[in-house]
């Protein structure tokens, strides 16, 4: 029978070096032309991810570039004589208005209209003011409407691929849940948590948990260890079998770096499967991607 470090020995092996690669973010395009344009002159991108503006922070942008200015220009591409379309700078765009200029500095950028839709979603997620459900409908966009892979997410983010698919996965939660992730009632790790498992009655119960008895993450994440503790231990798997405390930890890491719940189960004989449950194609490729290599 294989020791217990042999096969952490083994699974580690497995997962090495899996996140090598991911600190690495791929460098835009400079093909940049600076110049100044009439405010008049440029439309905004109906397709920015970006929907809520904080009417007040604006209002103070505006007071501020009144009395120096546009410090950094707006990002533009020309799509017709004379008129032109942002890329980036919204908030800066509006509150050049309200304070009543009538011409910008600008970047003018030469893209398509793929490239804008992703420049102006990757803007958007390295934004600090987003709440996590907005980072990841822009995520999830990219990956539809980009054609990304979860890797080339990862790279264009400047994010761990654990960490994008914790983000997507957060829109599997029940609505409530994601209104409550929204309006800031529960934070990230709450819902990181809660995103952990497929079990929707277990979500909405530890839900109910968190809100009613102001859990903090880590009292969100000892509860659910708790329960699903209870509930692996009710099973006989595979014989009943116990993982041992090596397995336990390396369970959680895989889960971690699949972005999925993964299980182990193994018998007291020490035969057993890893299962690694995936929603759709995209998660499928994604886990397949991790396995390659």
């Amino acid at each position: 029978m294989a020791k217990k470090k042999d096969i952490s020995k083994g699974i580690r092996a497995l997962l090495s070096n899996i996140d090598s690669k991911n600190e690495s973010s791929e460098k835009a395009n400079q093909n940049l032309e600076s110049n100044k344009i009439l405010l008049s002159q440029i439309e905004v991108n109906l397709s920015q991810p970006r929907k809520q503006f904080d009417e007040e922070a604006i209002e103070e942008l505006a007071d501020s570039i009144k009395t120096h200015g546009i410090i950094q220009p707006l990002t533009v591409r020309k799509i017709a004589s004379g008129k032109y379309q942002l890329i980036s700078g919204e908030r800066r765009y509006r509150a050049s208005k309200l304070a009543g200029l009538t011409e910008v500095p600008v970047y003018i950028r030469k893209v398509n209209d793929q490239e804008l839709l992703e420049m102006a979603l990757i803007e958007n997620i390295q934004r600090e003011d987003l709440n996590a459900l907005e980072v990841a409908f822009a995520l999830q966009r990219l990956v539809e409407e980009c054609n990304l892979s979860h890797e080339n997410l990862a790279q264009r983010v400047a994010k761990k691929r654990s960490t994008v698919s914790n983000y997507l996965r957060l829109l599997k939660l029940p609505p409530e849940i994601q209104e409550a992730l929204k309006s800031k009632s529960i934070s990230m790790g709450h819902a990181r948590v809660l995103a952990g498992t497929d079990d929707i009655a277990l979500q909405l119960t530890l839900f109910d948990k968190i809100i009613n008895g102001k859990l903090s993450v880590r009292q969100t994440e000892s509860l659910y260890s708790s329960w699903t503790q209870k509930k692996s231990t009710s099973k006989k798997s595979l014989g009943g079998a116990q993982l041992p405390t090596e397995l336990l930890i390396i369970q959680k890491e895989m889960k971690g770096q699949f972005g999925t719940s993964v299980r182990i189960e193994r018998s007291k004989a020490g035969k057993g499967k890893i299962v690694i449950p995936f929603s759709n194609d995209s998660e499928l490729n994604y886990i397949l991607d991790v396995l390659k290599e």
